[in-house]
């Protein structure tokens, strides 16, 4: 099994940055996609940023483009999400993701999940 951990929400003005941290333990691929997905309330689970297991490709939801930054460190197991410029329209509970196989927008996609970490941005 493979478990993952976020941190690094929080709440920051509109404008502000955060940095979200996710560790995976347990059974893992050194060829896995990552992810972040994020929800709001009363919203569907959408798509934010993915990358390759190499770090070499990486995939931005059109709302996120410019402003947020996937990247992973394997040696770490760990995969990030610097977000810069942030909007109270991110406002929402973040969760990483990852998938034993290429990268996909729908969240049936994706395999493992974590318990989420909540963003709030204040106007």
């Amino acid at each position: 099994q493979v478990q993952l951990v976020e941190s690094g929400g929080g709440l920051v003005q509109a404008g502000g940055s955060l940095r979200l941290s996710c560790a995976a333990s347990g059974r893992t691929f050194s060829r896995d996609a990552m992810g972040w997905f994020r929800q709001a309330p009363g919203k569907e689970r959408e798509f934010v940023a993915a990358v390759t297991w190499s770090g070499g490709s990486t995939s931005y939801a059109d709302s996120v483009k410019g402003r947020f930054i996937i990247s992973r460190d394997n040696a770490k197991s760990t995969v990030y999400l610097q977000m810069d410029n942030l909007k109270p329209e991110d406002t929402a509970v973040y969760y990483c993701t990852t998938t034993p196989g290429s990268i996909r927008y729908g969240s049936s996609w994706w395999v493992y999940w974590g318990q989420g970490t909540q963003v709030t941005v204040s106007s």
